[in-house]
């Protein structure tokens, strides 16, 4: 059964906090709430939490994780942002838009799925901010559920998807619907990659 923490989604207690970071650090996995929906956090350089990672959900090690940093000096630790990357983080950061940079070799192989580039967002959401600070890292964002199940927008839906995940950092319910907006901005051009919260729309006229 996992470990149930309860936090405040405006106001996480630190102490709290520092408990899930330390099931982090140790390499656990644990659920935790973003302005989008739940997600797993592991930290991204540990192979063996990243393999745990995708153990829990059922999902092919084919498929890389996107991750969630607490600010811009997190984002740079784990890639290099192009002047695309930094328009679009600037105009949409905190919030739904992911945004796929160039990896450092910081990050574990398996993270990238034998890629060279990771998504990396900021989110709208104190304890997805928090978490990741107190961490010391980015950590990994991708939804808490089996692969084959709906995406969680409740604590509780993590646990009947999740049952032997680490811990769970509930804060109440998150917003669910769409997922973060995927965009690749690596190259010299931004493009596409998932549809999700942010209008492509409306990220191509912010690079205008």
């Amino acid at each position: 059964m996992p470990l149930g923490l309860r936090v405040s989604a405006d106001l996480p207690d630190p102490a709290v906090i520092r408990e899930a970071a330390d099931l982090i650090r140790q390499g656990l996995v644990v659920a935790y709430p973003t302005d989008t929906l739940y997600g797993l956090a592991v930290d991204p350089r540990n192979a063996e939490a990243v393999k745990r990672l995708y153990a829990l959900k059922g999902r092919a090690e084919s498929s890389p994780l996107t991750l969630i940093a607490a600010d811009l000096a997190h984002v740079r630790a784990v890639g290099e942002m192009t002047p695309h990357a930094e328009r679009l983080a600037e105009r949409w950061w905190p919030g739904p838009l992911t945004i796929v940079v160039r990896a450092h070799a910081i990050l574990a192989p398996e993270t990238l799925a034998g890629g060279s580039t990771v998504g990396v967002r900021i989110p709208d959401h104190a304890v997805a901010v928090a978490l990741a600070r107190d961490t010391g890292f980015a950590i990994t964002a991708t939804s808490a559920n089996r692969s084959d199940a709906p995406a969680a927008s409740t604590a509780d839906a993590v646990a009947l998807s999740l049952p032997d995940v680490d811990g769970i950092v509930d804060a109440g319910p998150v917003r669910g619907g769409a997922p973060s907006t995927l965009v690749d901005a690596s190259q010299s051009d931004v493009t596409l990659v998932r549809h999700g919260v942010v209008p492509w729309d409306k990220v191509l006229r912010s690079l205008q």
